[in-house]
């Protein structure tokens, strides 16, 4: 078989509990592919990515809802080296990708403050520009399980928030474009054995706050990694403790919230008491 078949096969045979049943679960589970979607399957270059793009084209081919796609990777200022291993990537792994250039780069490691929270901004709005154009109605991202469950404690911590990262939402910006996240059920550990099974390089994170970060030169403390190792450290306690962060964001109790946003409203503790308590009086009146 030609690489890129062994590849496939991968995923279907060798990873279809753990990689190939979790994404069809999650396509079906949030509706995230619906008949005549044109989809823009977006690639940095990554590990997750180019595992999301292959399953694309796994259930474009064998699923029963009939949609289109693109292969779209920006280029927010990769160095030569990094551009040209995405290029033959894509090839080997036979992902037909269009190539847009941007300087996001440059732009957001002018700040000192934030600057991964400003480049992630500019990154979807410049994917949701290019996807518009290609005629897309949706783009896809390779975010996955422990990205979702990362980003929830990550809000508790430093945002003061109970808040998740959604399997799709709407584009505030631009009209009827959505964007969906078909790895959602997928462990990155999973993801990295699948990666490491056939073989494969893929690009890290290739900004240059990353690289100033690794060189010690950059003084930013990646806080998603710090929460990535406390997951670690408490799943040699309890096994299922990433699941139970998962499962909360399905299983909020507002009865029990001392406060909650709903569309910019906010709903403090004692507007949620007077209302439960006249409520309660109501019923036995």
């Amino acid at each position: 078989m030609e690489k890129y078949q062994e590849i496939e096969r991968s995923i279907i045979k060798k990873f279809r509990k753990p990689i190939w049943r979790n994404f069809v679960k999650a396509c079906q589970d949030y509706n995230l592919i619906e008949e005549n979607d044109k989809i823009a399957v977006c690639i940095s270059g990554g590990k997750d990515s180019m595992l999301l793009a292959k399953c694309m084209q796994e259930i474009q081919r064998h699923g029963n809802k009939k949609f289109d796609m693109e292969f779209i990777v920006m280029d927010p200022g990769y160095s030569s080296i990094n551009r040209e291993l995405i290029i033959e990537n894509a090839k080997m792994m036979g992902i037909d990708i269009k190539i847009f250039d941007s300087d996001i780069f440059e732009v957001s490691t002018t700040l000192t403050e934030s600057p991964c929270y400003l480049c992630a901004r500019m990154r979807r709005g410049f994917l949701y520009a290019r996807a518009e154009e290609l005629g897309c109605n949706k783009i896809a991202l390779g975010h996955h399980f422990d990205d979702m469950i990362e980003t929830v404690l990550l809000s508790m911590f430093y945002g003061s928030e109970f808040k998740t990262m959604l399997p799709k939402l709407c584009s505030d910006n631009f009209k009827g474009m959505e964007l969906i996240r078909p790895l959602y059920l997928v462990k990155e550990k999973d993801i990295k054995a699948w990666r490491d099974y056939n073989g494969l390089k893929f690009l890290a994170c290739a900004c240059k706050v990353t690289e100033a970060i690794t060189n010690k030169t950059y003084n930013i403390a990646s806080k998603r990694q710090e929460v990535k190792e406390l997951i670690e450290n408490l799943r040699k306690v309890n096994p299922n403790v990433d699941l139970n962060i998962f499962m909360s964001a399905h299983n909020v109790n507002l009865d029990a919230v001392c406060g909650y946003r709903k569309n910019k409203n906010y709903y403090d503790f004692n507007k949620i008491y007077e209302g439960d308590k006249n409520e309660e009086f109501s019923k036995e009146e």
